[in-house]
């Protein structure tokens, strides 16, 4: 494999989650598969649970991982062809793509959406621009429109959970206070639509996700017909998309809460506001899988890793 930039470059995700199962019993198993090896760690936005569980599985592999805020610790970087470079960027992708590449054996980058401009977010300008000029492999830690690394997890998540052979799964919007992408449910879609389960997506009128990911899968606008008998209810916010980027409702009667979920279990990406998205109530209970699901971050993103490494011995 060369690079993982999304779900799709899974091409067996069972035998996947099977193989990350198998890391999680023995983190060091592979130590040696990463000696001598660096990854480079490019940080454009905030993280905590993605930073922190990949630079662990780097060093669960045996590499040697460097961590930098890019736009915090790097020069402005430009990413448009034959732009005149007179503005506020000093470097431009080519060259800093082909220096990175000389330092690190892979290159992982996090870069969110403007949710602005939508067809320059789906363009995928930073992850598509690094797969390009670097010479290296590029894992997509986030960006405009995909979270892979978060797909994964929950795809193994609810593999180690679930109680029936082909479970319910419930994509359920959630109100929120800020205008929020729409990665997590794209990849947290692409994971589903793999897997065994019976899967519905619930949301206000409005909040359709991309049609071109969402495909077949059933839309319920109504979440109480949508719970019913659910075994695990995945919830995110998420921004219009049809309306790009805007807040259309702050609905609070779509947050949830401990009569809505029933026997489901409850899965979130973190962080999640409490009492806003999801009630305490859920959260402190044995209902909640968001510790579980943060623990597999590790898993998902050494398995990735160790796949990259052993394409390219």
């Amino acid at each position: 494999m060369k690079n993982y930039t999304s779900i799709h470059d899974i091409d067996n995700l069972q035998s996947w989650i099977e193989e990350a199962k198998a890391l999680k019993q023995d983190p060091l198993m592979h130590m040696s598969l990463g000696k001598d090896k660096t990854i480079g760690l490019l940080f454009f936005n905030s993280s905590l649970r993605t930073r922190l569980s990949t630079q662990k599985a780097a060093l669960n592999l045996g590499m040697n991982p460097i961590v930098m805020n890019v736009s915090g610790d790097a020069w402005g970087i430009e990413f448009g062809d034959g732009t005149v470079m007179d503005g506020h960027t000093a470097e431009h992708i080519k060259e800093a793509a082909a220096v990175v590449s000389q330092y690190c054996d892979i290159i992982a980058v996090r870069a969110f959406p403007t949710l602005t401009d939508k067809a320059k977010d789906e363009s995928e300008q930073v992850l598509k621009s690094f797969v390009k000029y670097a010479s290296v492999p590029i894992v997509n830690m986030e960006s405009a429109t995909g979270h892979p690394l978060q797909g994964l997890t929950d795809a193994l998540t609810i593999s180690e959970h679930a109680k029936v052979a082909k479970p319910k799964v419930v994509l359920s919007w959630a109100p929120h206070v800020k205008t929020l992408p729409h990665a997590v449910a794209n990849s947290f879609v692409q994971a589903m639509q793999k897997m065994d389960v019976e899967f519905v997506i619930t949301h206000p009128e409005g909040y359709d996700l991309n049609p071109e990911i969402t495909g077949d899968t059933p839309i319920i606008y109504s979440q109480e017909e949508a719970f019913a008998n659910a075994d695990f209810v995945y919830t995110k916010n998420w921004s219009s998309y049809s309306n790009y980027g805007k807040i259309l409702s702050k609905d609070p009667n779509w947050m949830i809460t401990k009569e809505k979920l029933g026997d489901a279990k409850f899965m979130h990406c973190l962080p999640v506001r409490r009492n806003v998205v999801v009630e305490d109530a859920v959260l402190d209970s044995e209902s909640s899988l968001v510790i579980q699901q943060a623990n597999n971050r590790t898993y998902a993103a050494q398995l990735v890793l160790k796949k990259i490494l052993e394409s390219n011995k």
